[in-house]
């Protein structure tokens, strides 16, 4: 990808408005950057807004990176890593990470040391916990399928022990484990609508994959599963919701057109794109105003300023 070179012209024309509704989100005068190359397969970006900073993880190199704005550096954060993937953060700022080395979730506290959260659901080890999102309440909600111990390329050969359809949830005040979700099809990304009264879900496993969207009930519970969104011959993986509840999707399938970001409206209907030259693993929404989308894309990261900002947590 070294010779990609952005766009020369204003409006960036990789940004592509499929439905009228999605030209308030693009801005005119800007265009698709991309911050820094050389990774193997990126993943779990957060923005640490207190220090201007991405995190973000580089699955087989077992690292987590980080690029600060200021400078526009790319450095090693952690290395070795545990085979880090998703990342978050808690309430209280601290970085909540899916390990697929560890087979579980873990905090980084303020001194930099790491709590285990989540490693075994009824006696048995988790598979490799894959993305993870935080509800207001500080409950922590996770994915655990098993494509991190399918090998020893993102993680280390095993057999999974439990259940490989399941989404979690830590309880904030307790620490207690609960299964929210036994019935997803290669549970993936997630995210939380605007009032956290929908639990979004990809199913990469379901053929076509899907993303699902459950009534979170009572705050600890779901319910109601249905399909928001037929992918096609796409393949969403992590994706974040702004604060007008669009999901912008990471997505890709090696060819123009479905290699970036789909951005879908609350109905699922698919309202916009930004083309990228690689598959988009995921992004979130940072910077100063949550108005910066920064893209994780296989070998790159990439970002774009719009014309919304990401919901608190994004």
């Amino acid at each position: 990808m070294s010779e990609w070179q952005p766009s020369q012209r204003y409006p960036d024309p990789s940004i592509v408005i499929v439905d009228d509704s999605f030209a308030r989100y693009r801005l005119n005068q800007t265009k698709v950057e991309r911050l820094c190359t050389g990774f193997r397969w990126a993943e779990g970006p957060v923005w640490f807004g207190d220090v201007r900073c991405l995190l973000w993880s580089d699955i087989p190199n077992n690292r987590i990176m980080r690029w600060d704005e200021a400078t526009g550096a790319a450095t090693v954060f952690r290395q070795p890593s545990n085979f880090a993937n998703g990342n978050t953060r808690d309430r209280q700022g601290r970085l909540i990470t899916c390990l697929h080395g560890g087979r579980s979730v873990v905090r980084t506290e303020y001194d930099g040391t790491i709590t285990t959260l989540a490693e075994r659901y009824d006696g048995k080890r988790l598979n490799s916990p894959n993305d993870v999102v935080v509800k207001s309440d500080g409950s922590i909600w996770f994915s655990d399928p098993v494509f991190g111990i399918l090998g020893y390329y993102e993680g280390y050969k095993a057999e999974p022990e439990g259940p490989v359809t399941c989404v979690y949830r830590i309880d904030g005040a307790t620490g207690e484990l609960s299964v929210v979700a036994d019935d997803v099809n290669g549970p993936n990304g997630l995210a939380f609508s605007p009032d956290e009264s929908i639990l979004y879900v990809v199913e990469s496993r379901a053929n076509p994959r899907t993303i699902s969207a459950y009534d979170v009930v009572g705050g600890k519970k779901l319910a109601k599963k249905r399909t928001l969104i037929n992918a096609g011959p796409g393949t969403p993986d992590g994706f974040r919701v702004d604060v007008d509840g669009n999901l912008w999707c990471g997505w890709g399938m090696g060819q123009p057109g479905l290699d970036g970001v789909h951005v879908f409206n609350p109905e699922g209907r698919l309202i916009g794109r930004i083309d990228l030259p690689e598959r988009c693993a995921n992004l979130c929404f940072g910077g100063t105003y949550r108005n910066r989308l920064f893209m994780v894309a296989s070998t790159s990261v990439y970002s774009l300023y719009v014309n919304t900002q990401g919901i608190a947590g994004s």
